[in-house]
């Protein structure tokens, strides 16, 4: 069976596990966000996207051809993340491949609730789910391919191996 993007669920949970952080406070959530803004500059990418400690938003940035309704993708990815601690792209993928109607399932509504890639958990080594980067304005494979360059650089800045 094919999933959004190729991806599937067991590959996308081990990708939550590689990106785990040693920690988040306020200047690793800025610093998360000034590494997605410098990408999204460099590439000219018309994306919004936001850094939060659990629902506080730490970084915020509207990249060059952006639009308000990436405000409305951003939270409703967000809502998701919130509930599950898992990244959009896993919710999705999960019920494409278990055939479930992930919003009838968790009692949601679409209008609330976008199970499309962007939005990532960030998880620490020691206290669990503490935030999420949020991404959106790339079809949302990109925007969650993304997300995980991020995670990525951030991590390799530290100097922490994946």
């Amino acid at each position: 069976m094919m999933t959004t993007g190729g991806f599937s669920s067991v590959d996308l949970l081990r990708e939550e596990a590689t990106l785990q952080l040693s920690s988040l406070a306020n200047h690793d959530a800025i610093e998360i966000g000034k590494i997605a803004t410098e990408i999204g500059i460099e590439r000219k990418l018309p994306i919004a996207l936001e850094v939060r400690i659990g629902d506080w938003v730490v970084y915020r940035a509207c990249l060059s051809g952006s639009k308000s309704e990436n405000d409305s993708w951003i939270n409703r990815k967000a809502r998701v993340v919130e509930l599950k601690h898992h990244s959009t792209m896993y919710e999705r993928v999960k019920a494409e491949e278990t055939g479930i109607d992930w919003h009838i399932e968790n009692g949601v509504t679409n209008e609330t609730h976008a199970i499309h890639g962007g939005g990532l958990p960030l998880i620490t080594h020691d206290s669990g789910f503490a935030g999420i980067l949020l991404i959106s304005g790339l079809p949302q494979v990109e925007d969650h391919l993304l997300g995980v360059e991020v995670l990525t650089e951030f991590l390799a800045r530290r100097g922490e191996v994946l």
